[in-house]
């Protein structure tokens, strides 16, 4: 059986270690590449303070370029009896350079190594989300100008309200995630920021060169108090969860809608055949199965923060393994949320609308305030031309004039889709992920 990084002269019980173990090992496959970029970054470090030599230096980070290929082919493993994703990389440097692969934990504890671990993941998947929240973005903002002449009932308490457009409706959820990506920016920014160096959360007596391997690993900054370091951890996953609970948000409310609009009742939009699922017993049904598990996984990803936050919300400062729990939650979430954009930028795609709505009689009403308007900008009192077109709908003389003339920002007629496009453009730009590619890629090199 493999040692632990913290044994001593004594061995826990198999039922105490099934307990702290739990599903450590599980996650921390989600964490081994970036455990891996982490250890490079600081051996890096460590011999420019002395620590290895620059032979000791190259062979270790020939292994563990070795071990990252691992990784990236999918056949790293954690082994039975081995603690976690650290144990099992220092293991197997120990197996092949003897007790040099001992030395790379010098100056950092398991605790700053999970931090940065944990960071390095974290930004990889915001970026992986940002890519995937503008695919669907650019899905709506094609459909908006597709059909921006296509008229649908507005709605307010579920009652025909106003004239509406598809151009608005596609249109609303492609600005909506333009708000989604400013908060997905945020939490980028504040994950891309280094712990490496805080240790166990108070700093080392070594010489290291924080600066160093912020900059190595591609780190915007580095977290620079060590106390504050280790207070982030579950804060970060927080700030992170939010910002998907807020896309997530997004695509339940689209999700719901399409479920509603794909009713034979509405018939407003249509999706392929192919794209729906059948009934056991009823052959006419053609069921929006993908939008109801949209909605579904999307709502369950908004319970996200709140899991996070009272996994660590009543613990003071300092390391505890109340926090091993969040992973359990937090880092399966990324593909989940991914497979929900991915899947709602491909239905999107494929759905076409009902361009004949309003030729049914029974939408009518919703033409109402076109007329109180008109009256109004012709000289009469608006309550008077309220009054009176209210009477004329009771009374059956209402006759709809169905040439819609809205011409201000964001209306039916000016849709502004070119602003909100800018907007994302902005948002996306300011994220600045080549910085991380860059200097990973250049650590690999």
């Amino acid at each position: 059986m493999a040692t632990k990084l913290w044994e001593k002269n004594y061995e826990m019980t198999s039922e105490i270690e099934r307990f702290t173990v739990g599903r450590d090992r599980e996650m921390d496959l989600y964490l081994a590449r970036y455990d891996v970029l982490g250890s490079m970054a600081h051996i890096t470090m460590l011999q420019s303070i002395g620590l290895l030599t620059a032979e000791e230096l190259r062979l270790l980070l020939t292994e563990l370029k070795d071990i990252y290929a691992l990784c990236l082919r999918g056949e790293f493993e954690i082994e039975e009896g081995v603690e976690d994703v650290h144990s099992q990389v220092e293991l197997m440097l120990t197996r092949r350079l003897g007790d040099m692969g001992k030395k790379i934990h010098s100056g950092r504890s398991r605790n700053d190594q999970v931090l940065v671990d944990l960071k390095l993941f974290t930004r990889q998947q915001l970026k992986d989300i940002a890519e995937d929240v503008k695919t669907l973005f650019d899905e709506l903002i094609q459909k908006s100008n597709q059909y921006k002449d296509v008229l649908m009932p507005g709605y307010t308490h579920l009652q025909i309200a106003m004239p509406s457009s598809f151009g608005l409706w596609f249109g609303a959820y492609a600005e909506s995630l333009t708000d989604d990506m400013l908060f997905l920016q945020a939490a980028f920014r504040m994950t891309n920021r280094n712990p490496l160096g805080s240790a166990a959360g108070y700093g080392s007596s070594f010489p290291l060169n924080r600066e160093m391997t912020t900059r190595l690993l591609g780190f915007d900054t580095m977290a620079y108090n060590v106390v504050y370091a280790q207070m982030g951890r579950g804060k970060m996953e927080r700030n992170v969860a939010f910002a998907m609970a807020s896309i997530a948000g997004t695509l339940a409310k689209l999700a719901f809608d399409a479920c509603l609009f794909n009713s034979q009742n509405f018939s407003f939009v249509h999706l392929p055949k192919e794209c729906t699922t059948g009934s056991s017993i009823m052959p006419h049904k053609k069921n929006p199965d993908v939008f109801e598990l949209i909605r579904a996984k999307s709502n369950k990803l908004q319970a996200l923060p709140q899991q996070v936050t009272l996994i660590m919300n009543n613990l003071p400062c300092g390391y505890f393994r109340d926090l091993q729990i969040i992973k359990e939650v937090f880092l399966p979430a990324f593909s989940e949320l991914r497979d929900c954009l991915q899947m709602t930028a491909y239905i999107i795609h494929r759905m076409t609308v009902n361009e004949h709505i309003l030729d049914n009689p029974l939408y009518d009403p919703i033409f109402s305030v076109e007329e109180v308007n008109r009256l109004a900008a012709s000289g009469m009192p608006f309550r008077d031309a309220y009054k009176k077109v209210g009477l004329d709908i009771e009374a059956g003389r209402f006759t709809p004039d169905k040439a819609i003339h809205h011409t201000h920002e964001g209306s039916i007629g000016c849709l502004c889709n070119d602003k909100i496009q800018q907007l994302m453009d902005q948002t996306l730009e300011g994220f600045h992920f080549e910085r991380m590619t860059e200097a990973e890629q250049e650590l690999l090199a």
